[in-house]
């Protein structure tokens, strides 16, 4: 297993969960129970980057590291170059992206996109799953990517991709057949030398028409490496229906 370091972006405000890092899941705030989550994997060191002393605070009243940075970064990309050159990690460093509000996050999955970057010639690599439900495939909630011969990302998109023309000709509401679907899972590894040059690119038309900042990657020609994994995985928190639904299945 190749050497990789654990960046958490944590931000305080949050328009549909107030203060969400810092929601209580059973005695711990959520960014701690994120970090102790990335614990498990094979991580080197867990690092959480945050915007706010509060939770910094949290993070180092648990034993866990914590760095501030500045407020107002454009996404957690970003957040996470600032916290790279705070912590000084070389240029060949792997980093991986683990959401602030991830708290079922599976150390296997942190660990197998490590790898996938590791093992790839991409600077950037993330996850993905089959999938199976005509529901996920059409709901534009559901971010959709489509794969080369090589594993690597071809587009990300809200809509449904790839495009089935002559079954959804049909009027059949049913996934292909001939071709797999995948889901995109939002994890992200890079080679710390791409995560500083991230931040020098552009914007991209089509990551403004998606919303997906990872298409600004592939905009500039850059390659992502996609892992694919078995099964999705546990969803995260964005609302407090969702909080609850953690609290309730959590068993640590």
């Amino acid at each position: 297993m190749s050497n990789f370091i654990v960046l958490i972006p944590a931000r305080l405000s949050s328009s549909r969960l107030p203060n969400k890092a810092l929601a209580d899941i059973h005695g711990k705030p959520m960014v701690v129970r994120v970090a102790e989550r990335a614990q498990l994997s094979n991580a080197d060191r867990i690092v959480v980057a945050t915007d706010h002393a509060d939770i910094q605070a949290a993070c180092q009243e648990h034993g866990i590291e914590a760095v501030l940075t500045a407020t107002e970064h454009e996404s957690g990309t970003t957040r996470l170059a600032e916290a790279a050159r705070i912590l000084n990690l070389s240029d060949q460093d792997c980093v991986i992206n683990v959401q602030g509000d991830e708290p079922l996050i599976e150390p296997e999955l942190i660990n197998a996109v490590a790898m996938q970057l590791a093992q790839s010639k991409a600077p950037m690599a993330t996850a993905a799953h089959k999938l199976t439900d005509y529901a996920d495939f059409t709901d534009a909630n559901c971010v959709k990517v489509v794969l080369n011969n090589q594993n690597n990302a071809l587009y990300f998109s809200r809509a449904p991709i790839p495009w089935p023309r002559e079954l959804m000709r049909s009027g059949a509401e049913v996934m292909p057949t001939d071709i797999s679907v995948y889901r995109h899972i939002g994890i992200y590894g890079y080679r710390v030398q791409f995560l500083h040059q991230y931040t020098e690119l552009t914007p991209s038309p089509l990551e403004q028409i998606e919303s997906l900042e990872q298409l600004r990657v592939l905009w500039h020609g850059f390659s992502i490496a996609v892992q694919i994994t078995s099964h999705a995985p546990a969803a995260g928190v964005d609302t407090a229906a969702d909080l609850e639904r953690v609290r309730a299945s959590w068993t640590n």
